[in-house]
């Protein structure tokens, strides 16, 4: 008994000691898992600034600092998150022998190493391109064509890509072994274990703290990194993996951007959308009801290459001169900044949604109204051209819901044609293609037939062109000058004189490099009407986007466009007329005396410029409302 007493005055305060040094260990382990997490954020910031220097070439040290400051809360964010399972992990340690802790934290530092590698790397290559921080997109193109996810990088970019990742992956894990892991030594409790492990759970529950942003109404999102009127220094305090996983779980939140009450949303949206569907009031411009129609989508086609528009000079001659040829729109803008947006406005008049793109849901695609379904029901043929992989971004899954049951793509040219560049066949190929079928036609029915090129898409890899010394241009060079053959060839056959030909860029933004996202410049595109079919030439001044065509054109067919609430009459003076644009997290809105750009994050507006300024603030808010609210109906 007397030895019994003596083991238990020796051994308890050991263990209780131990216990208290445990549950010691174990926060203090918990605080530097965050505290790693978070100096790795912040020192990345500076890091991606200086890899993308072309763009960041005017930062001053304060102004990485201020990057640094002003990103910290999201960096916090982030850490939290980081920092959950290793905090659970340090709770089951009080239960758990210290060899399956010790693997499991290992598995987790090795996995999530890899994973904020890969985010920094395709974060900081893609910025240069698109101009806004990584979101879900890459994912979703990589794994509908992983070919053409990479065709506008180089091999020698991927393979040091490949390096940069791999050297970023291991010094982080070794920093993570070496301070967290190698020197610890989370032995199984055996006293005081639940006092411990309830010690832990607290802990893990402040970690809410950060990961919330407080406790304020408001819960973290990328705005709160927004301190800046340069869109670019706002850019460069986000946290990447906080954009990235942001988007990934918020891709189909259709509940977003509501600013009105349902009555007061649609009172102002009920002034912006056309009532006519045809009428009196439209101006003809066609000699008949049932031309055939030519659809070119010009890739990335923009003001600024075209003389005409106030862009350069020399580059798209042939654009040019159709300007004075055709009927031509001085104020038409893209809906949207990428293709699968833009080509969603065209055919089906579905304005581009900035947290998302329907096009990567054929279930919602199908339920689309599109001007090329409606032309076949009204006994045209269709036909859909392209260069490259019809399966991109699930073009091929749209253009079948648009009614197109014939579709050209890469696999329809040879092998050495479609190695002529890194997309697939150039243009020229393409458009010979078109050229020899419309030579077959009979005139048994009209048709319908839509090109979209890709020869001025990156890395502007042109065959046996080069007129100009600058990559950029001298693709779009190259494209204009195919689609001038193609015009040229197509007036000699006698099917010109009964045919409507269309040319719209898709987006804008490859042309001037570095372009401000956020200035309306950036969505400012050419629309010009050519062919035998029209009355006469014409300038246009309405403002109009691409979501415009499609009404626009069933009317001069005679076809009903009541079906797309977006789309307005370009030809009807009675229709309202406006310029609409999104960004992710941004839209604008153009018309003769205002226009606003809105950034939907920091609820702040961007640029209002004209005599009657926010006057669309409203109607802009408004109009993405009600288009999240149709989104949700699909």
């Amino acid at each position: 008994m007397k030895c019994e007493i003596i083991t238990v005055t020796i051994y308890l305060p050991l263990l209780v000691f131990k216990a208290c040094f445990s549950m010691k260990t174990r926060v203090l382990l918990l605080v530097k898992t965050f505290l790693l997490f978070l100096a790795f954020f912040m020192v990345m910031k500076p890091v991606f600034m200086i890899y993308n220097h072309s763009i960041y070439h005017f930062a001053s040290f304060t102004d990485y600092c201020q990057v640094i400051l002003h990103g910290f809360t999201l960096d916090m964010s982030v850490a939290g998150y980081s920092s959950a399972i290793p905090g659970i992990l340090l709770v089951l340690s009080v239960f758990l022998h210290s060899e399956l802790i010790q693997l499991l934290q290992k598995i987790y530092y090795i996995v999530v190493s890899i994973l904020l590698s890969l985010i920094y790397v395709v974060d900081m290559v893609l910025y240069g391109y698109w101009g806004f921080r990584i979101d879900s997109t890459p994912i979703y193109n990589f794994l509908s064509s992983p070919k053409d996810a990479l065709v506008s990088v180089s091999i020698w970019m991927v393979i040091l890509g490949f390096i940069f990742l791999g050297v970023i992956s291991y010094l982080l894990y070794l920093m993570f072994y070496h301070v967290l892991i190698r020197k610890e030594n989370l032995t199984k409790l055996y006293l005081h274990k639940y006092e411990t492990a309830g010690i832990m759970v607290l802990c893990l529950g402040i970690l809410f703290l950060p990961i919330r942003g407080g406790l304020s109404a408001s819960t973290m999102n990328v705005g709160k990194a927004y301190y800046s009127i340069n869109e670019q220094m706002n850019h460069a305090a986000i946290n990447p993996c906080f954009s990235f996983f942001n988007s990934f779980f918020h891709e189909m939140k259709t509940n977003q951007y509501h600013y009105f009450e349902p009555e007061v949303a649609e009172k102002y949206f009920s002034q912006m959308t056309d009532k006519s569907d045809g009428g009196p009031d439209t101006q003809s411009i066609l000699q008949n009801r049932r031309p055939n129609v030519v659809v070119i989508v010009l890739e990335s086609f923009s003001y600024a290459v075209m003389k005409t528009m106030g862009g350069e000079a020399n580059v798209a001659t042939n654009m040019d001169k159709f300007t004075d040829e055709g009927i031509f729109f001085s104020n038409f803008y893209a809906n949207s900044f990428r293709s699968d947006r833009g080509l969603a406005a065209i055919l089906a008049g579905y304005p581009g949604q900035p947290t998302t793109s329907i096009m990567k849901f054929p279930r919602m695609t199908e339920k689309l109204p599109m001007f090329p379904k409606e032309m076949r029901r009204a006994g045209y043929d269709l036909q859909y051209y392209y260069g490259g992989d019809a399966d991109f971004t699930n073009t091929r899954s749209f253009l079948v819901n648009a009614g197109f049951d014939k579709i050209v793509c890469d696999r329809n040219f040879s092998l050495v044609q479609r190695k002529k560049s890194k997309w697939g066949a150039p243009d020229e190929i393409v458009y010979d293609r078109m050229l020899n079928d419309i030579k077959q036609y009979r005139g048994k029915q009209p048709f319908l037939k839509i090109m979209k090129s890709l020869s001025s898409h990156e890395p502007f890899d042109v065959p046996h062109f080069h007129r100009l010394k600058d990559l950029r241009l001298n693709s779009f060079a190259y494209a204009d000058s195919c689609l001038g053959d193609f015009i040229r060839k197509i007036e000699a056959l006698p099917v010109w004189k009964n045919t409507l030909v269309i040319l719209v860029a898709d987006h804008q933004g490859v042309y001037p490099p570095n372009i401000d996202n956020y200035s309306f410049e950036r969505y400012h595109i050419p629309l010009i009407l050519l062919g035998g079919s029209l009355i006469k030439p014409m300038k246009v001044t309405t403002y109009g986007s691409q979501i415009d065509i499609s009404a626009t054109l069933l009317s001069q067919l005679g076809i009903s466009h009541r079906a797309f609430t977006f789309s307005k009459d370009l030809f009807n003076p009675k229709s309202p007329h406006f310029g609409y644009s999104t960004f992710p997290n941004a839209f604008s809105m153009v018309s003769p005396d205002d226009s606003v750009f809105f950034n939907c994050e920091t609820n702040s507006i961007i640029k209002d410029k004209g005599v009657n300024k926010r006057k669309n603030l409203n109607y802009g808010k408004a109009f993405l409302q009600k288009l999240y609210e149709d989104l949700s109906k699909r």
